[in-house]
């Protein structure tokens, strides 16, 4: 298809979302353009990869278990033989990560057919998604058990952790991709009450299991995260069970728990990476706010009784995402120089806020890396297709 044939069909099919949005939405598939397509036709070309592709003899689980281990847990230098020991903020490379590789990738495949789709209607793109998303969730020889007790296991200490539920963050850009699956037709019958019944299923494991809860509780962005990914499994569910139980915990717990007077997550500033933490988190609490928001509940307008609010905190960062140098903290001790990226806390802040300066800034922002680190911690790679109205 030519470029302008791509424009005009993508356009044609965003009308009434672009009426809705403020044209937000049109703007950033414009913005972004090239990079939809480029990635998308590399999207059309892969073939599924599950958690079954690969194993590791660490692992105290199966073929199907999610498996991985804690980033910065290192081997002793003076007792090779003993459990690991940690240096907080150092990734080691000699970590197995080809689960959390696959996820990504995953991740990615699915998140650029549903943008792509969202910028030209084309269906053969879901189509594709669909193959990846019954690998990974219905097919009895590829799908992933859904449970992590197997992530971000520790040599020696802990065969896994309830932080590694971090790890699925992967899935949220997924989740998203399913409710336009479903719109669009092109998920339903069985395959989606087998797709349905896997977030079922992981949703339950996440909410009851003591590494769910543990996570739950947890102070910093595993909190924060924790409450990301419910808020979306649980919104591709319609399980408003949970999506008002997220809206609670992020106006009780995430903002008066994590965020100071000036807007700043204190917590993740004391950290070894304290930019890249306090930007992974704003992320995620914007992308919270993006989620749940809805009229009469509109989180990005909220203030907690000290005036605590997510303005407040977009506010504290957006300068030092504008000029880095600025930056008054420490640097941080690894990846100092990938950041910052394309956050999607910038489009989603510039379309609930009808502000131009947040959007010239992520448009001109790196939109893509092949950094390991920064995939890993930008999850939400396509904002596009979070400003879809479903």
């Amino acid at each position: 298809m030519k470029k302008t044939a791509f424009v005009i069909v993508g356009l044609l099919w965003l009308q009434n979302a672009a009426a809705t949005d403020g044209g937000w939405l049109k703007r950033a598939l414009a913005a972004r353009r090239e990079q939809i397509r480029k990635e998308a036709a590399w999207a059309m070309q892969q073939q599924p990869v599950t958690v079954t592709a690969a194993s590791c003899d660490r692992s105290a689980g199966g073929k199907h278990d999610f498996y991985s281990e804690g980033d910065y847990w290192w081997p002793d230098p003076k007792h090779q033989d003993s459990p690991y020991v940690q240096r907080d903020g150092q990734t080691n490379p000699g970590n197995f990560v080809a689960h959390r590789q696959a996820m990504v990738r995953f991740s990615r495949v699915v998140g650029a057919l549903a943008a792509a789709y969202v910028a030209d209607g084309k269906k053969e793109r879901l189509e594709h998604a669909k193959q990846h998303i019954l690998a990974w969730f219905a097919d009895t020889a590829t799908r992933m058990h859904p449970h992590l007790l197997y992530a971000q296991a520790i040599k020696g200490r802990a065969t896994g952790r309830g932080i590694g539920i971090i790890d699925t963050i992967h899935l949220l850009e997924v989740a998203q991709a399913l409710r336009i699956m479903e719109k669009a037709g092109v998920l339903k019958g069985v395959e989606l009450e087998a797709v349905r019944r896997w977030f079922r299923e992981y949703l339950q494991w996440m909410t009851e299991h003591p590494y769910g809860k543990d996570e739950m509780n947890a102070k910093n962005n595993h909190g924060t995260c924790w409450v990301m990914q419910v808020a979306a499994f649980a919104s591709f569910l319609k399980d408003t069970t949970w999506t008002n139980f997220c809206e609670r915990r992020y106006k009780e717990i995430l903002l008066p728990g994590q965020m100071a007077a000036d807007g700043s997550f204190p917590l993740e500033l004391r950290r070894t990476k304290p930019y890249g933490y306090a930007l992974f988190n704003l992320d995620a609490m914007t992308t919270i706010c993006q989620i749940l928001s809805k009229p009469g509940a509109d989180l990005w307008q909220y203030e907690d009784p000290a005036k605590k609010s997510i303005g407040k905190g977009i506010s504290f960062m957006y300068p030092f995402v504008q000029q880095k140098n600025l930056w008054p903290y420490a640097k941080d001790v690894m990846y100092w120089d990938e950041w910052p990226m394309a956050h999607p806390f910038l489009l989603f802040a510039a379309a609930a806020y009808g502000n131009e300066a947040y959007f010239r800034l992520w448009e001109r922002l790196p939109h893509g890396s092949e950094v390991e680190e920064v995939l890993r911690n930008l999850p939400v790679r396509n904002p596009e297709i979070w400003l879809v109205k479903l």
